[in-house]
């Protein structure tokens, strides 16, 4: 999002640019009307970081336009934070100008918010933080209501816990999750709720076993674990892992398993190419998959991956770079016929738009 390009007026216009430029982009596959999913047009934004400016013994926050750090753009506003972090800011900086133990050689702000609000807020220094400063964090957690971590080199202090617990409704069931500072979340949660039911919806009618690559926290798994008798996702990061492990408990989910490792590897296990001790416990042949849902990053799917999902009888792509997904659906459409196809507008005011697919293997003739 470029520094002070945020029109809510210009919305809708914006909006159908990215309509038209997917419709375009993607018309040759003949896909069916495009599903669009619209953003607030502000405070939609959960998560948000900004450097600290220090100016005549004052701090502010500040951002930069990219190799221009010494020309900062102080943020007195911040309209497309979640309304939390709104009301955070102008304390934090009261607080933070009001101490100089809080001040002192602080570069950076993280704020970690939800819906259900609760908030985690990083402060990171180019100090080593002692047990005042510690003293000092604990009173001001407690006069926001939030929970405090300070990190600076090989440091990392938590006030409270590093994590919040979100809740999502999807299409009518509440859904909560762990959210952890240094994980990966979807920064738009109304988006997500969206997100999240077009793909229960498009599950719905499906059956037999998921496999899920790229899971993350667990945010998809969770909700489309209803659909199907049992769930195998995987995920590499062990952070995320570990989230997700938390919230099938937290959300009574037990007929999914966890697998830490990454979709390459995993195609290798598929494809009984390699055997890996993390899959011990876990035996392959007893799933009777049917569907595969992959939400991979902006690289897209790697060409083993593509081979193995094109085994499945159906799809479902959730993909943060339309390029990506149109290389990858060049291969994808050789077997299979696209039944869904979504816009999920997660970022307004930028570039980036989000889509979902759905795609079913071709009958034969």
């Amino acid at each position: 999002m470029a520094i002070n390009s945020v029109y809510p007026e210009q919305y809708q216009a914006q909006l159908a640019d990215k309509v038209q430029r997917i419709n375009d982009q993607f018309s040759r596959f003949s896909p069916p009307e495009l599903e669009v999913f619209e953003s607030p047009v502000s405070h939609f934004r959960m998560r948000a970081e900004f450097k600290i400016w220090h100016d005549h013994g004052r701090a502010d926050y500040a951002m930069f336009q990219p190799g221009e750090y010494k020309k900062p753009f102080i943020i007195n506003e911040f309209p497309v934070g979640s309304l939390l972090i709104n009301r955070l800011m102008p304390l934090l900086l009261d607080a933070i100008n009001a101490d100089e133990l809080l001040s002192k050689r602080l570069f950076q702000v993280e704020f970690l918010t939800t819906l259900s609000e609760q908030a985690v807020i990083t402060l990171i220094y180019h100090r080593p933080l002692n047990e005042d400063w510690v003293a000092k964090a604990k009173v001001l957690a407690e006069e926001l209501g939030v929970h405090i971590i300070g990190r600076s080199r090989k440091q990392k202090t938590v006030i409270g816990q590093d994590y919040v617990i979100e809740t999502l409704e999807v299409d009518g069931a509440r859904y909560q999750y762990q959210q952890v500072e240094t994980g990966f979340t979807q920064p738009n949660a109304r988006v997500c709720e969206s997100m999240l039911g077009w793909a229960v919806r498009g599950a719905a009618p499906l059956s037999g076993d998921l496999l899920e690559l790229y899971c993350g926290n667990g945010n998809f798994t969770i909700p489309l674990s209803r659909a199907f008798d049992k769930v195998l996702a995987t995920e590499i990061s062990k952070t995320s892992v570990n989230s997700a492990q938390f919230n099938l408990e937290a959300n009574g989910i037990d007929n999914v398993a966890i697998a830490r490792m990454s979709s390459e590897e995993f195609s290798q296990a598929m494809d009984k190419q390699r055997e890996f001790r993390r899959l011990k416990d876990i035996e392959l042949d007893s799933y009777d998959f049917s569907t595969v849902f992959v939400d991979p990053p902006r690289a897209g799917l790697d060409e083993h991956t593509t081979t193995i999902v094109k085994g499945f009888d159906n799809i479902m792509y959730v993909s943060c770079n339309p390029d990506t997904l149109a290389r990858d659906l060049e291969s994808i459409t050789e077997t299979h016929t696209i039944e869904k196809f979504a816009l999920f507008d997660q970022f307004p005011y930028t570039h980036h738009v989000e889509c979902g697919v759905l795609l079913s293997r071709k009958t034969s003739t």
